[in-house]
């Protein structure tokens, strides 16, 4: 496996992906599509997930193929960043057809990012325009770090933010990865230097530190002193790493979600504690249908592990990319690691 040329899910031709965010607000959306419809299925971890239109990648269910995934800040708010996709899918008249009427298929989720100090005291729900805008923003090429979804992202130690990494497999095959980091749990070892995915690291993405020589790590994390460190030590927060993996190999429905439910992994091994109770853990998977498998059931294997492993990189980048910003409650990893 090496990466791809842009080390971005994009690298999987036919897919585009589009950030929009406010920098005031301290948040925004992301929004991945294609040349075409895929398939896509889901698979949630998290305690606390903000999704819609997910149950129709479920294996049994009627729906076929989608338009395009949304990634948003805002928590319950941001999920109407899906309704501005929408209307840039019909204004395109690109969507599911029933006789007359055209209807585009467009499954969100959302992090939660309404205590990161930004302006939250809107009139008119401002993630439809974001949704909107990151839709047209769509290309080959998009920001990463403080950027669309991970805009406002915060994780337990340092900001969060918007991460990608691809892999190319000796067989053709292409997968990727798209997350926006806002997790509970840390991305860096308790010494807030070394990231916990740096086993996996490809051509120093992400500093080049190399894993933290210490051991019996992780006993040592306290989610009341993360609390304490964001000043919300009474309240609390909503959290959630939010995530898209890809692949170009021809998989079914019912693949996708087994693709979904491996690339878990890769939250696991990049967050640590991942999928608590107040995360809302959500692996998106899709395939572009372009590569026909020998033996798919053979082959969904080393597709998973390759998944898992661009998503833990994704999630590290995302952090070592993010920038500040006024009115920031958190450092970025680059300014605050000793």
């Amino acid at each position: 496996m090496i990466p791809g040329p842009k080390n971005l899910i994009t690298d999987i031709p036919g897919l585009r992906v589009g950030n929009a965010q406010d920098e005031t607000l301290k948040s925004g959306a992301t929004v991945l599509t294609a040349d075409k419809p895929f398939t896509a299925s889901v698979h949630v971890m998290g305690g606390a997930p903000g999704t819609r239109e997910t149950d129709m990648l479920a294996p049994d269910k009627s729906v076929e193929m989608i338009d395009a995934l949304t990634l948003a800040g805002g928590s319950a708010y941001g999920l109407d960043a899906c309704s501005g996709v929408v209307d840039g899918l019909r204004a395109e008249n690109r969507g599911f057809r029933v006789g007359p009427a055209i209807i585009p298929l467009v499954p969100g989720a959302i992090l939660i990012d309404l205590l990161n100090g930004g302006k939250k005291d809107w009139v008119t729900n401002p993630y439809r325009a974001l949704g909107r805008a990151a839709y047209d923003n769509a290309d080959t090429d998009f920001d990463l770090g403080t950027a669309g979804a991970g805009t406002g992202a915060l994780t337990a130690m340092f900001k969060g933010g918007l991460g990608s990494a691809s892999f190319q497999l000796e067989n053709g095959v292409i997968v990727g990865a798209l997350v926006a980091t806002n997790p509970h749990g840390a991305v860096t070892t308790p010494d807030d230097r070394h990231f916990w995915a740096a086993h996996f690291e490809m051509n120093n993405e992400f500093g080049g530190l190399g894993p933290d020589p210490a051991t019996g790590l992780g006993r040592s994390l306290d989610s009341r002193k993360m609390w304490a460190f964001k000043n919300l030590a009474t309240e609390g927060r909503g959290n959630t790493t939010i995530a898209i993996v890809a692949t170009n190999a021809a998989l079914t429905k019912s693949q996708c979600q087994r693709l979904s439910i491996a690339a878990h992994d890769g939250i696991g091994r990049a967050i640590v504690p991942a999928h608590t109770p107040f995360d809302g853990d959500l692996v998106f998977a899709l395939t572009t249908d372009e590569v026909t498998l020998e033996n798919a059931n053979r082959d969904l294997g080393e597709i998973g592990h390759a998944a898992s492993l661009c998503l833990s990189r994704a999630i590290a980048r995302s952090v070592y990319l993010a920038t500040p910003t006024p009115n920031d409650i958190l450092p970025c990893w680059r300014d605050g690691a000793p």
